[in-house]
This record gives structure tokens, C-alpha cells and sequence, in this order.
């Protein structure tokens, strides 16, 4: 009978979007088997059990190429190269082999290149000290950051003008505070409440601010109850208050000896306390794109998105008309670029963005 349902699953992970008998983030019209019944199976199934179907895996294997001919391939019909940061650049606070000559190479060769990262604990600021630090040569105009989108998104939305006397709550590090400073919204929270806690007495509350209109979320490695808590008091009980999420990322990369939980999992608690979705504003949204492109008058054909993750970097770019590449110096595998589960196909992958020219032999 075991048997029988396993064979079941793997016929069905040749339908696009199916990921087993759950759901899966990002793949809503995913077909989700929960609850249904199929019957007795027959004997014959039962002795023999079906293989995994190899159309799957070699559908997708052929649609992705592996960076073998960079000039005729990528470099040829790119004139912008825009880079995620943790994975593609740098893992934790170590640089990847061979991204300062890379850099310079495409540089030279006129390439403009923008990085843009998901990561909201810095500012673009903040991120300018990092590559200066790791020695890059890269200027701040060139930066884009999740805290940025955040504050950008308030700024086009016209917080100030339609909440006048509101304040935003911050779940998340500095790098978000920096950049509302920069547009002169208000907040409360962030690194000022690292390590409160609430009062677990009978009759105790936390006392919220009714005049929060708006709750960002972002990586916070000093996340507690009393955040969460205070988040969720201002979603539920202020009116109109709205709900923004700086990324969905599962993990990140704080060292480069494993990957850590990421802001995904810190605002899954703020949805389930609230049962609300938020308004996304790092990749894959097309925000960060649109004021990019808009700004410096880019065609998006001639745009590759370059990053390490299948559900941000390469939808990000697959949603928003640009060509992709992905990376498997960060967080995806081969194994699972090509694997029968996964469904969102770059045009191109690569070790590293150290591929992008052909290595000369001695």
C-alpha cells in the first residue's frame, strides 16, 4: 500500500508545480493531494515499484545550460549585469575566489554592474563599508538593498502625506532605521527593543502604539516574543496598518560554514499571528527592478540577473523580462537546479560568476 502511494507521488511530480502531498511556497496553482483517496493498489504495483519519470529531470536539463561559451552565450547580449550579494559575491563575511578580477573584467569590457541584495541589517550605506571593506571597488549608487525598498516603497506610496502623524514599527537591525531616516519617516522599534520581554503575570499587556500605520519586517537576529507580539498588537487592532515584508528568504548566509534560518521563518510569525500576507518589496517583487531600470534608462533585454537562489534571484528576473543565471556558489545545488521538483529553470548556470571568462591555461 506504501509502495503504491510513493508510485502515485512520483508519477504526479511530472505535473507542473506539484511538490509532493503539501504545498509549496511560491507555486500557487501547485497541486496539493491532501485528503484524497486512491484505492487498493494492484498486486503488480505493489511487487514492482514505478521509477522516478526521467522526462522530468531531462526536460529541464535540456532547457539549462551550463556557461560554457561566456562571450557567445552571455557577455555578447548583456550590457548590464545586476548581482545578488550573499552567495554571488560573498558568503558571510568572506569573498568568493575570483570576484575582484571578474568585476574588473566586466567593468572593462563596459559593462555596468548593480548589486542587489535581499539582506535588510545594512543600509545602502552600510553595504558600501562591506565592499570597501572586502575591497571592492563599488559605488553606493550602485547599491540596492531590502532596507532601501522598504523606505522606497513608503516614499512612493506616499506614507507621510495619507498616514500624517503615523509611525512605522520595525522588526529588523539598522539598516532599516538608516534608511527611513533618510526619508524622514518615523519609526519605533528595531535594535531598541533588543531583549525586552513581556510581563507573564496575571493582567499584564503590552501597551501598543495606536498610531503605528505600518509594520516592516526584516532579518533580525535579535528577533523575541515581545516583537512579535507588539508587531501583531499594531497589525490586528490599528486601522489600516499595514504588513511589509523586506524578503521571504528561508536562509541566509551570516558565515560561510552553514546556512541560518532567514527572514522567511520571522515573518511566518508575524502571518500566523495575524493571518495577514504582507506586501513584499525585496526580490522576487518588481520594485527594486522598475527603479533601476527607470532610473538609468535600461533595456531590460540586455539585463542578467545573476544570484543563487531559484525563488528570488531567478523569478526576480524571469518575472520582471530579464535574462538569468544562476550561481552554485551560494544556496542551489545542481542536483537541485535539475531535480524533478524544481520547476523555475535560469537560462544559464554557472559555478561562479568567475566563469564568465573562459580561465587562460598556462
Amino acid at each position: 500500500m506504501k509502495l503504491y502511494f510513493a508510485a502515485v507521488a512520483l508519477c504526479l511530480t511530472g505535473v507542473k508545480g506539484f511538490s509532493g502531498f503539501g504545498t509549496r511556497m511560491l507555486t500557487p496553482s501547485g497541486i496539493s493531494s491532501r485528503g484524497k483517496t486512491f484505492g487498493m493498489a494492484p498486486r503488480h504495483i505493489v511487487r514492482t515499484p514505478l521509477s522516478p519519470p526521467r522526462q522530468t529531470f531531462t526536460s529541464l536539463s535540456a532547457s539549462v545550460a551550463k556557461l560554457s561559451e561566456p562571450q557567445g552565450q552571455l557577455l555578447s547580449t548583456v550590457d548590464v549585469f545586476i548581482f545578488d550579494c550573499d552567495g554571488v559575491i560573498w558568503r558571510g563575511d568572506s569573498l568568493i575566489d575570483g570576484i575582484p578580477e571578474t568585476l574588473e573584467k566586466l567593468r572593462s569590457a563596459g559593462k555596468k554592474c548593480f548589486f542587489v541584495t535581499n539582506n535588510s541589517t545594512k543600509s545602502r550605506a552600510g553595504y558600501k563599508k562591506k565592499f570597501d571593506s572586502l575591497g571592492l571597488d563599488v559605488a553606493a549608487e550602485e547599491i540596492f538593498s531590502s532596507s532601501f525598498a522598504a523606505a522606497a516603497y513608503l516614499e512612493q506610496s506616499k506614507f507621510l502625506e495619507k498616514k500624517a502623524g503615523k509611525k512605522v514599527y520595525v522588526i529588523g537591525e539598522v539598516g532599516i532605521c538608516d534608511e527611513l531616516d533618510l526619508i524622514g519617516v518615523p519609526y519605533i522599534g528595531g535594535p531598541a527593543d533588543e531583549g525586552k520581554q513581556p510581563e507573564m503575570v496575571s493582567g499584564a499587556k503590552v501597551d501598543h502604539d495606536e498610531d503605528v500605520g505600518a509594520v516592516i519586517v526584516g532579518f533580525d537576529r535579535h528577533i523575541n516574543y515581545y516583537k512579535i507580539q507588539y508587531a501583531q498588537l499594531c497589525i490586528n487592532e490599528n486601522e489600516d496598518c499595514e504588513f511589509i515584508a523586506t524578503n521571504l528568504d528561508a536562509v541566509t548566509h551570516l558565515t560561510d560554514a552553514q546556512e541560518w534560518a532567514g527572514n522567511g521563518s520571522m515573518v511566518g510569525a508575524i502571518k500566523g499571528c495575524t493571518g495577514q500576507e504582507p506586501n513584499l518589496v525585496g526580490k522576487p517583487s518588481p520594485l527594486m527592478i522598475d527603479y533601476i531600470a527607470e532610473k538609468e534608462g535600461l533595456d531590460r533585454a540586455r539585463i542578467c540577473m545573476v544570484g543563487d537562489r531559484l525563488d528570488t534571484d531567478i523569478l526576480f528576473g524571469k518575472n520582471n523580462g530579464l535574462k538569468t543565471c544562476l550561481v552554485l556558489s551560494g544556496v542551489t545545488t545542481e542536483e537541485k537546479l535539475l531535480g524533478p521538483e524544481n520547476d523555475v529553470a535560469p537560462d544559464f548556470y554557472a559555478d561562479s560568476i568567475a566563469d564568465f571568462f573562459v580561465k587562460e591555461t598556462a
